[in-house]
């Protein structure tokens, strides 16, 4: 009960203390801190443009962060979501590029997620089976990942892959890409908010169902827990480290939906950059839980898109330092708390 308390206490201290922080730089900087925080709210969910900005930011970010929370359930820490990512979005694209045209929607859609999905997945099974064939550190080979896959996604980029003279590639045929809510429902007008926001949000329920509910589940957070007691009772740890992985990987492609074909419609160099590193915050303040995922995505859409909106009066740097103070008074305080 007292740990059940704590979870929720701990991240609404970090918010507070962030936000704290921030009003002293903003007043540093000049600025009114309440006048700063009124125009941030006006302008994101007090404008239907800037809340369906919040929407699709917070669609990335919460699948981001479950590529992270589920290999955490094992006290694996996926470093790769960014590579991860990269690979899924690239995937996505050739493969909506290369279909016939007058491929169904449903077939396209599916066609073009199940790349992405399982060119993520691929990505980190690689680093899962590193880990359980050779006992490599799966933060050192995620990371390694990250470069190796930028790199060979660069230089297939410079190719014929590429529309020429451009940095991305040919767009995806027009029955892959899934429609803003602008056009089916009238919301959010001018937004790149989509409907692969729903896949997100199936894949918070999904997991949760998985990793609490089923008996797969409880072996996997059993094996977190005590891998040595768990290897007793007959679970196989190893089966279940890649197993968290490739679900990392694959959330982390799945991304590319949100990317790829419900806003750009192809990949460009640096679409994917700095989100599947931001998914390792928005887990941490999640507590790993795929439920309270969205409301920890949630924020960090609206402190990154918050702070773009005022960045005419503050430079929007001060609301990328709210994140990270945010994460690390959420280390700080946990800290504290398990050490008493």
């Amino acid at each position: 009960m007292r740990a059940g308390m704590f979870k929720i206490v701990i991240p609404l201290l970090a918010v507070a203390t962030s936000l704290a922080i921030s009003a002293f730089l903003i007043a540093a900087a000049g600025r009114d801190p309440l006048l700063i925080y009124q125009k941030m709210f006006t302008m994101t969910f007090g404008s239907e443009y800037g809340t369906g900005q919040i929407v699709f930011r917070s669609t990335s970010l919460v699948l981001a962060g479950l590529a992270v929370a589920i290999p955490f359930r094992l006290k694996l820490f996926n470093i790769g979501g960014e590579g991860q990512m990269l690979a899924g979005a690239f995937s996505a694209a050739l493969a909506g590029a290369l279909l016939p045209p007058q491929t169904p929607p449903l077939v396209a859609v599916s066609f073009c997620t199940l790349s992405a999905v399982t060119a993520g997945a691929s990505v980190a099974l690689l680093s899962g089976w590193l880990k359980v064939r050779f006992g490599i550190n799966e933060v050192i080979s995620t990371i390694m990942l990250n470069f190796i896959v930028q790199a060979c996604v660069g230089f297939l980029l410079a190719g014929s892959l590429s529309v020429p003279s451009t940095a991305h590639t040919h767009e995806i045929i027009p029955s892959a890409q899934i429609p803003p809510f602008s056009t089916v429902l009238g919301i959010w007008q001018k937004s790149p908010a989509n409907f692969s926001t729903l896949f997100a949000l199936a894949a918070c329920f999904g997991l949760w169902f998985l990793v609490f509910k089923t008996v797969p589940g409880y072996e996997m957070r059993a094996s977190g827990l005590h891998p040595e007691a768990a290897g007793y009772a007959g679970i196989n740890t190893n089966s279940h480290i890649m197993k968290a992985m490739g679900i990392g990987g694959a959330m982390a492609g799945l991304a590319a939906a949100n990317l790829v074909l419900g806003y750009k419609h192809y990949y460009e160099s640096g679409l994917t950059d700095g989100i599947g590193f931001m998914g390792i915050a928005v887990a941490l303040l999640a507590f790993a839980h795929p439920i309270w995922i969205i409301g920890s995505a949630v924020l960090f859409g609206f402190l990154q898109y918050g702070g773009l909106s005022v960045n005419a009066y503050v430079p929007k740097d001060i609301f990328l330092m709210v994140q990270a103070v945010t994460i690390l008074m959420i280390l700080i305080l946990t800290k504290s708390f398990f050490r008493n």
